[in-house]
């Protein structure tokens, strides 16, 4: 099936809703957040609070992963995310109340961390339903439309909370304004869970041969046999690696990008000047999303996903060059269009991969592990940045690494003996 077949499919559609639905509100909370912790006027941006940012946010998942391969491989998929949007627009309420009142401490930071973690959940619970309700050929494309889809709205949902904050900036303190956004977020993510009651109860699994866990310990026992499953499928955990790097290294870029927007492209003592700057290039970076998601399936096609994914790798390491060449505001948005351009096939094409490999009876399983690798290593790319990265964010030390990192991944890790090319 192609884009227009897939977009009118009535089971896919449903789940596009849900997903399309929070990823737009995950924008909105994310540029609440941003505002509030880094964009601040009375607080300073520095790399190491901005990769502790994103520690919080990816973290949660990394630590609750092995649990939630069990829940999605033995319990309704469809009751997961029903519930796990519930209590994420509940928890929002209390986070919109310490933003309301200035609260920066441990409390913010534990529900913060609980919002980021079901949301991982969530979109580990779509990604392994999504095969239930397309035929194998057409999960390039499927993908293709979800998670760029998906990825774009969380930009879009980004402008939107930039937007909504300029119109009330002006008449409310800047905390309150936040807070409306996270209100608003908290809407959004009811809206999401009254969508799922389009679907039934086992539409995206898991199938009926699965059993229920059978004690607390299961949750590990069955992340050590997605790792079983992926040793014994190296191409698909070969892909994941290769993913994982490739975040990781986008984490960097991001992390340069804030840093150059914020202290050194706009006065610093203007935040909301920089705050602009680094949504517009959030949004080139969407644009090469956009724009990467409709030459993946054409590529596959041609050469095959085990290759498309390696030129892909290939092609990333050249993006990052310009930022080093170049430290103004042409280079990153070039920098941030052709990183994000080469990523997503990389990303689309990869998890079509994997779900390809992947019996049901693993799927959710394995789908914890990717995510947790790649989590991983995008905590890891942001606090290894952090250590490289001057307050200004002018450095051609960090895109180098990550041009480098992604040349090697290319050359040894998806080198044509371990990861041959079959089309």
């Amino acid at each position: 099936m192609g884009f227009k077949e897939l977009i009118k499919h009535p089971r896919f559609s449903r789940l596009l809703a849900i997903r399309w639905s929070g990823q737009t509100t995950d924008g909105v909370f994310q540029s609440a957040l941003a505002s509030f912790i880094l964009f601040s006027p009375n607080r300073q941006a520095n790399a190491l609070n901005a990769a502790l940012g994103f520690a919080v946010v990816l973290l949660p998942y990394s630590i609750v992963g092995p649990f939630v391969g069990t829940l999605l491989d033995r319990i309704s998929r469809q009751r997961a995310l029903l519930f796990s949007n519930l209590l994420r627009s509940i928890n929002l309420l209390v986070v919109a109340l310490f933003i309301f009142s200035d609260t920066t401490g441990a409390a913010l930071t534990v529900a913060v961390l609980i919002a980021f973690g079901i949301n991982r959940l969530i979109l580990a619970a779509l990604s392994a339903g999504l095969p239930l309700l397309i035929d194998t050929k057409s999960l390039i494309t499927a993908n293709a439309i979800a998670v760029t889809g998906g990825s774009l709205l969380v930009v879009l949902g980004g402008g939107i909370g930039v937007g909504l904050r300029a119109l009330v900036d002006t008449k409310v303190l800047a905390n309150h304004a936040d807070a409306l956004l996270v209100l608003i977020a908290s809407c959004g993510y009811l809206i999401a869970a009254i969508l799922t009651g389009r679907l039934k109860k086992y539409e995206i699994g898991p199938l009926k041969h699965e059993k229920e866990a059978s004690s607390f310990f299961q949750g590990l026992r069955d992340m050590r046999e997605g790792f079983q499953f992926l040793a014994t499928h190296s191409d698909a955990a070969r892909g994941i690696l290769a993913t994982a790097v490739h975040r990781g290294g986008l984490t960097a870029l991001t992390l340069t990008a804030l840093l150059l927007e914020r202290n050194t492209f706009h006065d610093p003592n203007k935040p909301e000047d920089g705050l602009a700057g680094f949504g517009i290039a959030l949004t080139i970076a969407g644009v090469g999303l956009f724009c990467g998601a409709f030459l993946a399936p054409f590529g596959v096609s041609k050469v095959g996903r085990h290759l498309w994914i390696k030129y892909a790798m290939f092609a990333s390491a050249a993006a990052p060059l310009i930022l080093a060449t170049w430290q103004t505001q042409i280079a990153l948005a070039l920098t941030a269009f052709f990183t994000a351009f080469f990523g997503q096939n990389l990303k689309v094409t990869n998890d079509a991969l994997v779900q390809s490999k992947i019996d049901d009876y693993f799927r959710g399983r394995v789908f914890a592990v990717y995510d947790v690798v790649v989590n991983g290593a995008i905590v890891s790319g942001g606090l290894i940045a952090a250590l490289l990265l001057p307050q200004s964010g002018i450095s051609a030390v960090v895109p180098l690494c990550v041009s480098a990192a992604y040349l090697l991944v290319a050359l040894r890790l998806l080198r044509s003996s371990v990861f041959p090319p079959i089309k």
